[in-house]
Formats: structure tokens, sequence, C-alpha cells
């Protein structure tokens, strides 16, 4: 069972919680459902929250399929390749960012043009 559903236009994802950051994840999850018109960065996805909150680790380097609480916006970030600020085809956050749920598998992303409405919600 997936701990948090992201729809990215028709495209509906599965996610689960890591187990770092729990601040940040009781936060999120406690502003859920989350909503907006994201903005494409590379192979990135991030979208405007009002989640405010102070990550206890952070990182710039992501693993595929992140999902990532970017403190400096604040927003949501969807991770599935390598971004603006990649050196070796990593994905790679503008600065850093606290990893809280990973997407059960990115496939999706690959069809995705542009920018996107996106979706958060709990399952």
């Amino acid at each position: 069972m997936t701990d948090l559903r992201i729809a990215v236009d028709d495209h509906e994802l599965a996610a689960n919680w890591t187990g770092t950051n729990p601040a940040v994840r009781y936060a999120i999850a406690s502003s859920l459902p989350i909503e907006g018109e994201a903005t494409r960065w590379g192979e990135e996805l991030y979208v405007r929250t009002d989640v405010d909150v102070t990550p206890e680790e952070t990182q710039t380097e992501v693993p595929v399929g992140a999902v990532a609480y970017w403190p400096q916006g604040p927003v949501l970030c969807l991770f599935w390749g390598p971004t603006p600020a990649s050196r070796d085809g990593e994905p790679r956050a503008a600065s850093p960012v606290a990893v809280v749920a990973r997407l059960d598998d990115v496939s999706a992303l690959a069809g995705i043009t542009g920018d996107a409405t996106l979706r958060f919600e709990a399952t």
C-alpha cells in the first residue's frame, strides 16, 4: 500500500514516505491535499505550498523518484532525471531539499513536456 498519491495532469503516481525528515513529512501530511500549477525545471516539477517547516536533513543530489520539500520556495518537488544543476545526469536540486517520499514508478513522467498541474493527497 502506498502512502501518497500524486496526480500529474492525467497521470496517477504512487509514493511512499521515507524515514527521513519526520517533521517535514508531518507538516506536509497535515496540509494535504496540496494542489497547484507546477513549473518544470529539467526533469523536475515543483509546486508552491504553504508548508513552512525547517528540515532535519537536506541534500542537493537526490534519487530518481524523489519527492522533496524545498524550504526556500517553499515548494514540493518531483525529480525523475537531470536538472540544469545536474553534473553527471543525476537528479540535482538547485539548493538543498528535504527528501520525504519516493515515487514507485517514474515512467509516466517521461511524457511530460512542460509545466503541469500537480496534486498531492493521502491514500
